[in-house]
């Protein structure tokens, strides 16, 4: 679009008058972007968020918040370890500080996946689907499958095209 010196003063009305980018654009037949784009590159004043931040600021105003907890500063253990005075002959040894066990929480297992076997007359079985899948009328073709193939002679037809068919078939 070219901007006519009238393209950008009605943008600068519209735009004025509080509509939204989207509205601008319609009005003018143009995207809701070349709006943005444009109203950016003029250095027009920002636009409130369409998200009503107001109502959340009063919210969060009314709602006091609470002090927050004081740090505890926290001394590494070689510190602490350092800082320790020496103890005398007499005394025993210092023991070793452990932490308590920690229960173990077990969860119940995961119910095993629901896998439904779609029943194959037999390995030598044409195994093409038929008619939509989840649905009670889906099957498989039973016919007698060809040697070598999963399917029967008329579904391996359907199912194996020569790339020369193919190209014909685009033409």
């Amino acid at each position: 679009m070219e901007w006519t010196a009238e393209a950008i003063e009605m943008l600068q009305a519209l735009w004025a008058e509080g509509h939204s980018t989207a509205e601008i654009g319609r009005r003018m037949g143009i995207s809701k972007n070349a709006v943005v784009g444009k109203a950016h590159r003029l250095n027009l004043s920002a636009r409130p968020s369409p998200i009503r931040r107001e109502d959340s600021e009063a919210r969060a105003a009314d709602t006091p918040r609470p002090a927050p907890a004081p740090r505890v500063a926290a001394r590494p253990a070689a510190a602490a370890v350092e800082s320790a005075p020496t103890p005398s002959p007499a005394a025993p040894p210092p023991r070793p500080v452990t932490a308590p066990p920690v229960a173990q929480v077990t969860r119940p297992a995961p119910p095993p996946p629901v896998v439904r076997a779609f029943p194959r007359v037999g390995a030598r079985s044409c195994c093409w689907p038929i008619g939509e899948p989840g649905t009670p009328d889906f099957r498989f073709c039973t016919a007698e499958a060809t040697s070598g193939r999963p399917y029967c002679a008329e579904h391996a037809a359907i199912a194996y095209v020569k790339a020369r068919d193919r190209r014909e078939d685009a033409a």
